[in-house]
Parts: C-alpha cells; structure tokens; sequence
C-alpha cells in the first residue's frame, strides 16, 4: 500500500502502483545506501525489490539522501522540487508564447489564450493598483503574476495522481512569504530611504517628547514583530490550507479500509459514500487550490504596498 500522506510529504522519489514500477537489483551493494538506512531490518536484496517496488527512486547527481525522506549530504534532489521545476517551466513555456503573441498585436484567440489574459488583467486591476497604488503597482505586477501562477500550479499538482503539492511543505511556503517580505523590504527602503523606511512603522504623534520617547520605541518594536509575524502567518496559512484538505481526505478515504471489517453490505455502502465524498471533496480542493492563490496574491500585495508607503 503506498504512503496515503505522500501528495503532501516529500522525499527522494515518486511513488506509482507497485505494477508500473520494479527495482531488479541483484546484489545488496547494488541497492543505494539510503535506501538501506531506510529498511534497516532488510537485508535480503530480493525484500528490497519487493519492499520498493513502485518506488521510483530520483537520479541524485549532486548529494546523497541520508534515507528515503531526510537530506544528507549535498545537494539532494527531493520530488517537490522536481515538481516544482516542472511547474516553472511550464510557466515560462506557456508565457513565453502568450508574451510572443501579445507583443504582435495579435487579439487573444482560444479559450486558454482568453482565460489567461482574464486572469492577469484581473490581478492588475483588482488587487496590484488597490492594493499597492495606481503609480508604483505596474512594477509589481510581473511578481505578483509568478506568485500566483506558481502557486496555483504547485496547489493543483496536489490533485495529480503520484505527484504531491510542494505548497504542503512549509519551507515552500515560507519561503515564498520570505520573497514578499523581501520585496517589501528592499522596495520600501528604495523608495523612502532607509531612515524613512524604518520611521514610516510610526505614525506621527502629537505628545509631549518625554512621553514619546518611551512610546515609540514600543510602537516602533511592536510593528516590526508585527510585520515579521504577519508573513510567517501568510506562508502557515497557505500551507494549513493545503495540507488540511488532504488530512480530511485521507480520513474519507480511511473509512473504507476501516469498515473492511464489517459486513459486505456495511462495508459497500461505506465504499460508496466514501467515494462520492471523495469526488465532491476533490471538486472543493480544486477550488481552494485556486482560492489560497489569490489570497496569497491579495495579501502579498497588501503587504508590499504597507511596506513602501508612509502611513
């Protein structure tokens, strides 16, 4: 049976049914040394090509897997970031062509062609410019749109059969809530300066200096944990969502084998609810995939334009 949790669980291979899938080593050296340290109660290499069997094991050309699931040694080469890399090129192949076309004035054609050009344009004219401003938002338009787009691809690789989603890994998600806050960041001190960026956290206050001068460095202190809080909390709350609809199911999917047990009758009306709970289920993620990729967009976009005007 193959990992139920391994669409959000990454590791150093791909699994696939045991039938697509067979490792024909035929001595134990021949076997990867994580892979061992992964079984460490086989040491029959026949047990090892039934026990990985449907393991598709990634070439690892620049470091070695401490065991199937743990980095070791240089750079290892995970399933996420495989799929990651397949999400990126994809992008920059399908953009490529629509940016190709675009700059010949040609009209968009096709429903893929249109649906694209819906989508960015939407998230420049009702989240980029409200959001950050009608002068400074075009500049980070092109930013917003890769966030978007590569999240959506990564939230919807979740729903491949033996793919798995990289945004149910919290240093996905982190660190994309690290490229918004960098962003800010770096914006707002280029913009403002770095002293106008640092004093823009306080507003101005009205009060004797004695006073001031203990309530703004609590204020100024407080929002700084503020902001550092604020995009942890964006990074968690993309990989909460992704990962919660694969827990609960996962739990419709166990009732099946947990009513294995009982009898056929019990046990087929079980399977069947469980399945259509399943289907409807996966409707929803396909929802929310597209859902937690605006809001991660919106509220990047918020954030940005906090962090590069005064208040």
């Amino acid at each position: 049976m193959a990992e139920p949790l391994l669409h959000i669980k990454d590791g150093y291979f791909f699994q696939v049914p045991k039938s697509l899938w067979h490792h024909h080593w035929t001595k134990l050296s021949e076997v990867p040394e994580y892979v061992r340290a992964e079984h460490p109660e086989i040491v029959n290499v026949h047990q090892f090509n039934d026990a990985m069997a449907g393991k598709v094991l990634i070439p690892q050309f620049f470091g070695t897997p401490r065991t199937l699931y743990q980095p070791g040694s240089g750079l290892c080469v995970s399933k996420f970031m495989v799929i990651e890399l397949f999400v990126a090129v994809v992008l920059v192949f399908v953009f490529t062509r629509l940016a190709s076309r675009a700059r010949n004035g040609d009209r968009p054609r096709g429903t893929i062609w249109n649906l694209l050009e819906a989508f960015l344009v939407y998230l420049r004219d009702e989240v980029a410019r409200p959001s950050i401003g009608e002068h400074d938002a075009d500049r980070f338009v092109p930013l917003l749109w890769t966030l978007f787009f590569f999240i959506l691809g990564c939230n919807l690789m979740g729903l491949v059969p033996w793919a798995g989603s990289p945004t149910g890994s919290a240093s996905v998600t982190l660190a994309l809530a690290v490229v918004t806050l960098a962003t800010g960041v770096l914006m707002g001190v280029y913009k403002l300066g770095p002293i106008g960026w640092l004093t823009h956290f306080v507003p101005h206050m009205e009060m004797p200096w004695p006073i001031l001068i203990i309530i703004w460095p609590l204020i100024f202190v407080l929002e700084i944990l503020g902001t550092l809080i604020r995009h942890a909390v964006l990074g968690v709350r993309l990989l909460a969502n992704m990962v919660a609809g694969h827990l609960v199911l996962l739990g419709i999917l166990g009732l099946i084998a947990a009513g294995a047990a009982a009898s056929s009758f019990q046990w087929g009306t079980v399977t069947v609810i469980a399945i259509i709970g399943s289907v409807l289920l996966s409707c929803l993620e396909l929802f929310v995939a597209f859902l937690q990729a605006y809001v991660f967009v919106f509220l990047s976009a918020l954030f940005i334009g906090a962090s590069i005007h005064k208040h």
